[in-house]
């Protein structure tokens, strides 16, 4: 099992030393169990130069059946080796948005560790694709429309959007009727999702709006301070407009449209050898928030669900 481990992590990394500094070994302990793997294998995993490392082709077939191998002594470690009543304990360091940190994940993590006394939690908020391997993240939270699936995840919510607006700037600028009508609008956009282009749905028709404005800002909780400010319409998450269209301060822009929904994903480095602490936070957030998170209901009946 520690051979296939070495070779999984060679692989993915590309270098030996790099396999080695992971796994907190010497380089030659990783050479050694690659040559005990390919012994038993009977077969050469790697072609090697001084300047690369790359799978052959008897590598490539070994890889993915390693993995699942991995995979299987986890589950059965996890299931005999490990006290059912013991509660996780240890340091967690998480990534996720500024929006959505702010407005879900810390209260999520407050009640983690209430219930939890022996865990620590370092929330690290950026809007920006964090290397967990080189910031030390245990979990990214990642909210988008397509994962990239050489990244291992779960999903654990669905992400889905509104455009909204204050009545003041509506009483001012006219309620838009018609997609098209967003044109006359000063729509304030996000660096990332939309920012000169917004996709909406109705009744399995996509229509395509060019959308322009006097602000835009790579992160969704500066645009709703701008939005509350009467400064125009945005597109932003349900889970931050929730409570403020409920409350009346906001408004929905089109409800009759659909904003494509995103999902809400959990990233993490490795499945292998992941410790009882990830995946109790893993199965709380995914109990927590699921496909019908508790921000929705607090919405009129205005959201576009299908």
């Amino acid at each position: 099992m520690t051979a296939m481990t070495v070779f999984v992590e060679v692989a993915e990394r590309g270098s030996l030393t790099a396999a080695a500094e992971a796994l907190e070994m010497s380089r030659a302990m990783v050479t050694r169990y690659l040559a005990e793997l390919e012994d038993w294998l009977g077969a050469r995993l790697f072609h090697r130069t001084t300047r690369r490392i790359n799978l052959t082709s008897a590598g490539e077939q070994a890889l993915e059946r390693c993995r699942r191998l991995l995979e299987l002594g986890e589950d059965l470690q996890a299931a005999v080796g490990e006290s059912a009543n013991a509660p996780p304990h240890g340091q967690l360091r998480i990534t996720c948005s500024t929006s959505f940190g702010q407005s879900q994940l810390a209260t999520a993590v407050a009640d983690y560790v209430d219930r939890f006394a022996g865990v620590r939690i370092d929330m690290l908020m950026v809007d920006r694709t964090v290397n967990l391997i080189e910031e030390r993240i245990d979990l990214a939270i990642r909210i988008t429309h397509e994962l990239d699936p050489s990244l291992i995840a779960r999903r654990l919510s669905v992400c889905r959007s509104l455009l909204c607006a204050t009545p003041a700037y509506l009483a001012a600028r006219g309620t838009p009727q018609r997609p098209e009508d967003l044109v006359r609008h000063n729509c304030l956009t996000h660096h990332f999702v939309g920012k000169s282009l917004w996709q909406l749905r109705r009744h399995g028709r996509d229509v395509a709006v060019a959308v322009g404005g006097s602000i835009s800002a790579n992160e969704a909780s500066v645009l709703l301070q701008a939005v509350r400010a009467d400064a125009g319409i945005a597109m932003l998450p349900t889970y931050q407009l929730a409570p403020l269209i409920h409350s009346g301060e906001l408004v929905a822009v089109l409800p009759d449209y659909e904003v494509p929904p995103m999902g809400i994903y959990a990233v993490y480095a490795s499945r292998r050898q992941m410790p009882a602490l990830v995946r109790s936070f893993l199965d709380f957030l995914s109990e927590r928030f699921g496909e019908a998170p508790d921000w929705e209901p607090q919405l009129p009946a205005i959201l576009p669900l299908g």
